[in-house]
């Protein structure tokens, strides 16, 4: 079932945030602007909807989408990397000045 794979540079960002702030969960929204981010948040502090899927893991955090980002998405898996810079919105890993973004596994650094 899990089409999300990580970097090391992804993995390593993902520990530190868990070590900061216990289980999180990442949600991949369908709106503009930050619709590819996935964001991160502390386990309770996002309520899943009846029309969330879950496309697989990153380490041991959950990876949410909405249904229908689900289903733009069906054919490809998706590729968790971290670059440098801030991120946007509410994400845990917006404070940190590496954020997580979303990469074609085809396409590498």
């Amino acid at each position: 079932m899990n089409r999300v794979t990580a970097t090391p540079a992804a993995l390593d960002l993902l520990a530190e945030i868990e070590a900061a702030h216990g289980s999180v969960m990442f949600h991949l929204s369908g709106g503009c602007c930050d619709g590819t981010a996935p964001m991160v948040y502390r386990n309770g502090d996002f309520r899943i909807g009846s029309n969330d899927v879950q496309l697989g893991t990153v380490g041991a955090a959950p990876f949410w989408t909405g249904a229908l980002q689900a289903e733009a998405w069906a054919d490809t898996d998706l590729l968790v990397d971290a670059v440098p810079g801030r991120g946007s919105g509410f994400s845990l890993d917006n404070a940190l000045d590496r954020h997580f973004i979303l990469r074609p596994p085809t396409c590498t650094a």
